[in-house]
């Protein structure tokens, strides 16, 4: 036993004692490892073809003493994997040298996309990073098969797979190649609303922009599941509730999930809605003590009794903020202070105007605008370079821009300047197609089959301009139009529009003459507030009557020569042989009139030729509506004045105003009140042309044809022409209301309504002194047998001031293919000779 330990401790021994000279080695050798190279141009490269032998050294950097040690080495060894020009980057030492080993990554060849139906090869290409002539990567394909699944889950296709490929070719060179499965498109299947209690799920549905599938989701791209886009939506319901007096709603969530069976996503957004307020007062205080508060007061648009609306709250704070800055307060700043009485449901608001911190504008940088020029945005802007920082003005900005509609989006946000008080306005932007081309089509009962092309810029050259040609054929309406505007006359917030325009109106079965019209029009519009805006015009134009043969040949004799055969350019309406007592076999002409001629006024306006009409006018417009295509709460009038007779060959002026007022009742039905009414005066001693006097129909009574009410010649052997009316009223009643059992995202309302109105009041010609010769615009009826040469007749009409009133129903249909009315109206009370169309149909689109 002690034998065995002593060998065991001898052997242990030797070891220990072989080990140490073994340690002090291996010492020495960690001693000297931070200097594997004295400096770096000892580095020596292995394997590079493309990379300079320099640029990899580059990344070595010395330490102290110009000495490369273990942690540079280290360094550089990972900043050259990262550079991602290589697939293996390694280190060796070899006879004191620091050898670097490289493997390139190869030279991507082409790039291709295989399987992409749906989104074109141009846009792939230019979202992916890998591109032909650059170095493969395989971190970089990895993030562009993701980028590319990305862009077709923004277009609803949760489904689809990209598979990238890589062959390989010559010369350390590769082809990559994408392939895209790309699955069938994911929908919205429902969008359900938990805690909304005040509003139907049908009505929140329209706030939002998320919308479901249906058989017609095709034609557009709103019922594509979006993240984005449902997180904006609950903004959109917020607003919407804030708006209506719900100050302390909260929409708590948007839960999405994907139902494999219905093969899309349910959306359910979760409101807590709160309740609903009316403001007690409205206060202001203000601790600049040269500022009264009560200044301001006309600037709120917040009213007592009314609901609370944090819309309005927000433009009365903007409104109240720019003008304390246009009294000297730059640095004014107005801040609403809100007191809920939650027993009352009311709240009193305070608008409290305080000294803000003394900020100015250092710079404004803009981005992202490659095309618009920079002063196109900066003209946006009520500040510039060097004045208080304003933060209402900027908001404005934002506004407008937006409203501009050249960029798909605008954000503005500020970043410290040179010192504490200076900051950097950053406005970063995303330019869009501003160009439209399209090719319109649509049909009425009034105009029938009509068509149209257009070409539209909506900036110009990049300089903010709108320029428009249009060209328009159908059956009876024809011409063309060119339309330019400069929004900034002279750097001033002033438009100038300049409209050239040919139009001719074909006769129908509404009209028995047709007109040709050749105008030019300069206008000037102002925007005196967000709601209220100045239009200033000038319209020179000239018109024409025209007559189809039929009307315009002054031949009335039923029979030839003969007496006995029938003259075919007789057209008897009835077929009679004698009128009042008077042959009409020898009227020598001058019984126009009476075989189905047009009225007295109008071969007196075909016979004056050619008219030319200069007109001053204004239109003054008041716009509240909640959304200018589908309202459904708001206020819009229409005032417009033309003043005829600044040279020309006629004079008059016209008045009229337009009115429309839409209030949400029940149940998502939204009433309508429409007022209407117009006068027509005459200036100086010119008499009134009957082309400038109204024609009404279904536009003021439904139920009624175009031109189908008012004062009508009442020959009966005649076109009974509609003559017009210097005055006009009416007024109409509707309700509109959605179709419960059906989809929202059909666009399909239903109305009843209830119109009355009238039209009288003709002071055209009445008289006309007839030349006698055949063929010519002068022939009248005449009232004596044989009739002679002069003959004068007067104008026998009707004007008979009787209220015509209707009910009806329509169906509203905002399609795919433009939005279409459909109308059936029954006339309860109408005059003796008014024209009846109880169906009407209208509607058109861009396709």
């Amino acid at each position: 036993m002690m034998f065995g330990m002593r060998v065991r401790g001898g052997l242990f021994a030797a070891l220990v004692m072989f080990a140490a000279p073994v340690a002090a080695t291996l010492s020495a050798v960690a001693v000297s490892a931070p200097a594997y190279a004295q400096t770096v141009d000892s580095i020596t490269v292995e394997g590079n073809r493309r990379v300079e032998l320099e640029t990899i050294r580059s990344y070595f950097h010395p330490g102290p003493g110009g000495r490369l040690g273990q942690a540079q080495i280290d360094d550089g060894l990972k900043a050259l994997i990262e550079t991602g020009l290589f697939q293996d980057v390694h280190i060796d030492q070899r006879g004191g040298r620091l050898v670097v080993v490289v493997v390139e990554n190869p030279v991507i060849g082409r790039v291709a996309f295989e399987g992409n139906k749906k989104v074109k090869d141009e846009q792939l290409t230019a979202e992916v990073q890998s591109k032909p002539r650059g170095t493969f990567s395989r971190p970089m394909v990895q993030s562009d098969a993701l980028r590319i699944a990305e862009i077709y889950r923004r277009s609803g296709r949760y489904d689809v797979r990209v598979n990238p490929q890589i062959i390989e070719q010559p010369n350390n060179r590769v082809d990559l190649i994408f392939e895209v499965n790309e699955g069938v498109k994911t929908g919205v299947r429902s969008i359900e609303f938990i805690g909304n209690n005040a509003y139907s799920a049908s009505r929140l549905r329209d706030v939002i922009k998320t919308r479901e599938s249906n058989l017609l989701s095709f034609l557009g791209g709103n019922d594509v599941y979006d993240p984005d886009r449902v997180e904006a939506d609950r903004d959109l319901l917020r607003r919407f509730y804030l708006k209506n007096g719900y100050a302390d709603v909260q929409v708590v969530a948007a839960l999405t999930e994907y139902d494999p069976d219905k093969k899309g996503f349910l959306v359910t957004f979760k409101i807590e809605e709160g309740q609903q307020y009316r403001v007690a007062s409205v206060n202001f205080t203000s601790s600049i003590n040269t500022l009264d508060p009560n200044a301001l007061r006309s600037y709120s648009r917040v009213n007592v009794g009314s609901l609370y609306n944090a819309e309005a709250l927000e433009k009365s704070v903007e409104e109240m903020q720019i003008e304390a800055s246009r009294r000297g307060y730059a640095f004014a700043v107005v801040r609403p202070r809100g007191d809920r009485n939650f027993d009352n449901h009311t709240v009193s608001i305070t608008f409290a105007i305080d000294e803000g911190p003394r900020t100015y504008i250092e710079r404004i940088n803009i981005r992202g605008n490659s095309r618009t020029r920079d002063y196109v945005i900066r003209r946006e802007f009520d500040i510039s370079e060097g004045d208080a920082y304003n933060r209402a003005l900027v908001d404005r900005a934002e506004r407008r821009l937006k409203n501009l509609d050249f960029f798909k989006t605008v954000k503005i946000t500020t970043e410290p300047g040179s010192s504490s008080d200076r900051v950097i306005l950053i406005v970063d932007l995303e330019e869009k197609s501003t160009g439209d081309f399209s090719v319109s089509g649509g049909y009425s009962t009034t105009d029938g089959a009509l068509a149209e092309v257009s070409v539209s810029e909506r900036n110009l050259l990049g300089r903010g301009l709108f320029a428009k040609a249009s060209v328009t054929y159908g059956q009876y309406a024809r011409g063309y139009s060119l339309s330019f505007v400069e929004p900034y006359l002279l750097d001033y917030r002033v438009a100038l529009g300049l409209d050239f325009y040919q139009r001719q109106q074909l006769s129908n079965s509404y009209i028995a003459y047709g007109t040709k019209t050749l105008g030019f029009s300069p206008r000037l519009g102002f925007s005196l507030r967000e709601d209220l805006s100045l239009q200033l015009r000038y319209s020179v134009y000239q018109q024409e009557i025209t007559l189809p043969s039929t009307l315009n040949n002054c031949n009335n004799n039923p029979f030839l020569a003969d007496g006995v055969t029938p003259n075919p350019a007789f057209n008897p309406s009835p077929a009679y042989a004698n009128l009042n007592g008077i042959s009409l076999v020898s009227t020598n002409g001058l019984g126009c009139f009476s075989d189905g001629e047009a009225s007295l006024p109008v071969r007196k306006e075909l016979a004056g030729g050619k008219t030319l009409t200069s007109a001053l006018g204004y239109t003054l417009n008041y716009n509240t509506l909640d959304n200018n295509k589908n309202p459904t709460d708001g206020l819009i009038v229409d005032f417009k004045q033309d003043f005829a007779g600044v040279g020309g060959d006629v004079s008059y002026i016209k008045s009229a105003i337009d009115a429309k007022y839409y209030t949400p009742l029940v149940s998502d039905i939204v009433g309508v009140i429409h007022a209407q009414g117009g006068i027509l005066n005459k200036l100086g001693s010119d008499e009134l042309r009957m082309l400038d006097h109204f024609q009404m129909g279904p536009n003021l009574v439904r139920g009624f044809a175009p031109n189908g009410i008012g004062p009508r010649d009442i020959n009966p052997y005649g076109t009974m022409d509609a003559i017009g009316g210097t005055k006009y009223w009416g007024v109409s009643a509707e309700l509109q209301m959605p179709f419960w059992f059906l989809p929202k995202e059909v666009g399909l309302k239903g109305a009843v309504y209830a119109d009355a109105g009238g039209l009288y009041d003709y002071k055209g010609p009445t008289s006309w002194a007839a030349t006698g010769e055949v063929n010519q615009p002068g022939c009248v009826r005449p009232t004596n047998n044989p009739p002679s040469p002069g003959t004068c007749l007067g104008l026998s009409y009707d004007d008979s001031k009787v209220v015509r009133t209707s009910v009806g129903v329509g169906l509203i249909w905002q399609s795919p293919f433009g939005p279409l009315r459909f109308d059936y109206a029954i006339p309860l009370t109408k005059g003796a000779y008014d024209r009846v169309q109880e169906f009407r149909f209208g509607g058109g689109t861009s396709f």
